[in-house]
């Protein structure tokens, strides 16, 4: 009899990149405290009314940087905000029509906001497959979208599993050294099944000399069966920038991602991603449209199935209207709200945490669960690693009582992470986005508890993206939009802060 013991892996030691600064106060507030500080003690040699003059003030700035809520943000980040999401109110840019009624020029049903800037083009890969090419004249990127079937977990042993996620793993460290790639978004995308492929592949199959049992028992499961099923899509897209003062022709860039496009691809297969192929600039198109109009993905998978093609373009993926309130956004035949990651699972979990969140949900159109990475170069990895050490290391020998162990445990944790580093693994920060689609107002609070239920189950913490539902829904699509590369103040300034 065997006494052999079965043992599942844990995965974890994620950490939340250390602010720089004095506790909440961030390396702004930190130089502004002894700046001021300074400052009043000079002033006070001439006079103490002068120095308490200047010491109010001081103290009005710097007390909101240290009020942060659970997610990092300084009330002045909160105010921000706020006061854009007043002037976008005051402006109508919440509102969005377009088509041949409209004022827009040209007539045409461009996609909103932040991806009315974006330009489509196509080439080919070394297979000859075509794949579309998302540009960004204002950022100068390019991105390009990849279409998987992954494998899936069940009946899969946990070696198998483990296999799996040390190869996204080593993908993963080699994003990070792919030349001028900005970031990565793996989209996984589940709605309830149209039953429209099904029907196309079986009813045109039934002969009429057949006998009428078999005939009524094919089309009884043509029509039951999409009710209790669903449809499953996985997207990843990547964004690659230029060098600044760096000049090339779109054509050269083009044809840069047509050579990258096999490597990236066998190593998604490495991982457990199945079936894996670029997606064309028509099916790109699709997944666009189909979001903004849940209604139509019934008629575009039969136009695909009948034709071969729908023949949709990206100047017509967008939707004829919609409008962004505090907490959601509506938009043709859906309305969606967005939820944004604050905190990741705390300790180790399994390899299937998320299996719940990413498999559909009841009650909903459609669920879109986006990861974003951004993966950081070996050079300022090894920085960055060190840097936490050393932080660990004078927090665990200063503090005292639970403090001390808590710190204790953050530099076990940044020491293995220093030595993994070393070993070749790759830095990634990471965040986690949510939207769910409904069909009326009042389906939204359904929605809500639903995606409490799920985030609870998957050890996670999230927060509505209110006053920017618009841009959250936007980030959420495989189309290479992040965040961190698409806000007024500087990334730098945002780390100060």
């Amino acid at each position: 009899m065997s006494t052999d013991t079965v043992v599942h892996p844990t995965y974890g030691n994620w950490r939340r990149p250390r602010r720089p600064g004095l506790g909440p106060l961030g390396l702004l507030g930190t130089f502004g405290v002894f700046g001021g500080l300074v400052l009043t003690l000079l002033v006070s040699l001439v006079s103490l009314v002068a120095a308490l003059f200047v010491l109010l003030p001081l103290a009005v700035v710097i007390v909101p940087l240290t009020v942060r809520t659970q997610d990092g943000r300084n009330l002045y980040q909160l105010l921000g905000l706020r006061i854009g999401w007043l002037r976008r109110r005051s402006k109508g840019s919440q509102l969005y029509v377009s088509g041949p009624l409209s004022t827009r020029p040209g007539g045409r049903f461009g996609p909103p906001g932040l991806l009315s800037r974006l330009a489509m083009s196509e080439g080919r890969d070394a297979y000859d497959r075509p794949f579309g090419v998302l540009h960004h004249p204002g950022r100068n990127t390019y991105t390009i979208v990849l279409g998987c079937e992954p494998d899936g977990g069940s009946l899969v042993d946990p070696g198998q599993s483990d296999v799996w996620v040390a190869a996204w793993g080593q993908w993963l460290a080699r994003l990070s050294q792919e030349p001028q790639l900005k970031g990565a978004c793996v989209v996984v995308e589940t709605a309830p099944d149209s039953g429209t492929r099904l029907a196309n592949e079986v009813l045109p199959r039934i002969k009429e000399d057949a006998p009428a049992a078999a005939k009524a028992v094919m089309r009884e499961v043509v029509e039951r069966y999409p009710s209790a099923s669903s449809e499953m899509n996985t997207y990843i897209a990547l964004t690659y920038g230029v060098l600044p003062g760096q000049r090339r022709r779109q054509s050269e860039i083009v044809t840069e991602l047509a050579m990258r496009i096999p490597g990236l691809l066998g190593g998604l297969v490495g991982a457990g991603g199945g079936s894996a192929a670029p997606l064309s600039a028509e099916r790109i198109a699709e997944v666009v449209r189909i979001a903004y109009d849940p209604d139509i993905a019934g008629d575009v998978l039969d136009a695909r199935a009948r034709h071969g093609a729908t023949g949709l373009v990206w100047e017509d993926a967008g939707p004829a209207a919609a409008v962004e309130a505090v907490g959601a956004y509506q938009h043709d035949s859906g309305i969606s709200r967005t939820w944004l990651l604050t905190l990741a699972p705390r300790g180790t979990v399994s390899s299937n945490v998320l299996r719940g969140l990413l498999e559909a949900a009841p009650n909903t159109r459609r669920k879109r669960v986006a990861l974003l990475y951004r993966p950081i170069d070996p050079a300022t990895s090894a920085r960055i690693v060190e840097a936490d050490r050393r932080a660990a290391q004078f927090m665990a020998t200063s503090g005292k009582g639970m403090i001390q162990a808590r710190a204790a445990s953050e530099m076990r944790a940044a020491e293995q992470t220093a030595a993994e580093e070393a070993a070749g693994a790759g830095l990634v920060e990471f965040s986690l986005m949510v939207t769910v689609t409904v069909d009326t107002q009042e389906q939204l609070a359904d929605a809500a508890v639903t995606v409490r239920n799920l985030q609870a189950a998957a050890r996670l913490s999230l927060r509505p993206a209110d006053r920017m539902q618009a841009a959250a829904f936007t980030c959420t699509l495989p189309l290479g939009i992040l965040p961190w590369e698409h806000t007024l103040v500087p990334q730098a300034l945002q780390e100060a802060l």
